[in-house]
């Protein structure tokens, strides 16, 4: 390689990530208008699901969009009922959790000093807040009502989402030259996507149905509101399930004792051992074909770049990235940074 062409290789390079870095300023900028419409494309995918449901057994696809948004109005109006007011219940008390957090840190600490461990100078809140994840389940809540006080906004995105479904192939078709090859990335795209937000949706529900039954036995607070957070980050890989347990054995702990604590942490675990390692592994097969540092990376860079929001659809965001990655040969080796080392030596084998 001649020094020219490495110097035109690496201008090439700067050019990209300057351009990428206005990129990502200016999608930080248009982060409220942006965050509306990237979970009604999520809501809409997990809508496409039944609606196909429908129109294959002849429902018309005006009616069939109608009857979607209907139980997707109901289930929305449902969460506003149930959910919204343990919110507020949650928020109002939060101060008075946290103070007993602090009073049960103190007493940890003096019980610790007084089997003669030595604790002058030294603050355990400085290493780990307990109350820091109470007050980041609130943020994230608050978060998403924000979000969702655009609900009338939300669901005509997701109507004419809908509704414009069926005609994106022939769209795809008419504005790239090589059509066949351009709609198998597209259908790829779409049917990796849906499927893995269609099988998520419903693991999820499981997972935050049978928690909240299991905290309500248990005796702790708000069990709806533990089970609506469990089901919500369940769509994060690995991690979202412990952050979700968190606030809730917390809760257990102080309100409870550490008996309904302990209790707590073995639902949590049980369900995430059956549902997280046998029953959802089976559903998606080979997986989400992302790496597990992808997926915790990814959590940092959407949930810094759209905020809480940004975390939840931080795995949906990070596999379209990586299909439309693979779908251009000069960008294919980043799509393979970002799989799995199953999926590296799948395609190594093929290449064999």
């Amino acid at each position: 390689m001649t020094t020219s062409n490495k110097h035109s290789q690496l201008t090439q390079y700067l050019i990209t990530t300057a351009a990428l870095v206005v990129i990502f300023a200016g999608i930080r900028e248009i982060a409220p208008i942006l965050i509306p419409f990237l979970l009604s494309c999520f809501i809409a995918v997990m809508c496409l699901a039944p609606m196909h449901w429908l129109q294959q057994r002849k429902v018309p696809s005006a009616l069939s969009v109608m009857i979607v948004i209907t139980l997707l109005i109901l289930i929305l109006l449902l969460l506003g009922i149930f959910v919204g007011a343990s919110l507020t219940d949650f928020t109002r008390s939060l101060p008075q959790y946290q103070q007993r957090l602090d009073s049960l840190m103190l007493s940890i600490m003096t019980t610790l000093a007084n089997l003669g461990f030595e604790m002058s100078g030294f603050n355990i809140k400085d290493i780990i807040d307990p109350a820091a994840a109470m007050q980041m389940a609130n943020s994230l809540f608050g978060a998403l009502s924000q979000v969702l006080s655009n609900t009338f906004l939300i669901i005509l995105t997701i109507v004419f989402i809908l509704l414009e479904a069926s005609s994106f192939p022939l769209k795809v078709r008419a504005m790239m030259g090589n059509a066949e090859h351009s709609l198998e990335h597209f259908d790829r795209f779409i049917q990796s996507v849906n499927q893995y937000v269609a099988i998520k949706a419903v693991v999820s529900l499981v997972t935050g149905l049978v928690i909240a039954i299991a905290l309500a036995i248990i005796g702790v607070d708000y069990p709806i509101l533990w089970g609506f957070l469990a089901f919500l980050l369940n769509f994060i890989p690995n991690i979202g399930s412990i952050i979700a347990a968190v606030p809730a054995v917390l809760l257990a702990m102080i309100q409870l004792g550490w008996a309904a604590a302990l209790a707590s942490s073995i639902v949590y675990l049980l369900v995430n051992l059956v549902v997280g390692s046998m029953i959802e592994p089976r559903l998606l097969g080979k997986g989400i074909g992302l790496s597990a540092l992808v997926v915790f990376l990814s959590l940092i860079f959407w949930g810094w770049l759209l905020g809480p929001v940004g975390m939840l659809l931080s795995v949906p965001l990070t596999i379209t990235v990586k299909i439309a990655l693979e779908s251009n040969e000069r960008s294919r080796w980043l799509a393979i940074w970002l799989g799995s080392g199953e999926a590296a030596a799948e395609q190594l084998s093929l290449k064999t």
